[in-house]
């Protein structure tokens, strides 16, 4: 899958319920970049009313740095924007120093903030 050979993926998220639950929340905003029928791209955006959301942004390694990465976003953003989504909130693990420099050359700048997290359902148990 795309997203575990971008190393996405953790044991606390299963990616196959992170789609499933995608495609019944504002699947529209789900996108991928196809090379031929292979999906080589992906990218989730989210909006609540107060700010856009940014997920599972995704390119498959042998296809990085070919501008798919920034055309996801360019559309994804402009999804955003038609919705009056005012801001673009992300996260990054803080060891990923390629995507953040990604971020960053596309005008995304660090916000000073502290993530919290709270798992209202937990995917390791719904897997047994």
């Amino acid at each position: 899958m795309l997203w575990e050979r971008c190393n996405l993926t953790s044991a606390s998220n299963d990616p196959h319920k992170d789609i499933a639950r995608k495609l019944n929340a504002q699947p529209e905003l789900f996108l991928v970049a196809l090379n031929g029928e292979q999906i080589v791209g992906s990218v989730m955006a989210g909006y609540e009313g107060h700010r856009g959301w940014i997920n599972y942004l995704a390119v498959a390694p042998q296809f990085q740095a070919k501008g798919i990465g920034r055309r996801l976003m360019h559309e994804a953003e402009s999804r955003l924007l038609a919705l009056g989504c005012p801001k673009i909130n992300l996260q990054v693990r803080s060891s990923n120093k390629n995507v953040i420099e990604f971020y960053r050359h596309i005008d995304f700048l660090q916000d000073d903030v502290v993530s919290f997290g709270k798992r209202l359902i937990s995917d390791e148990e719904t897997n047994k």
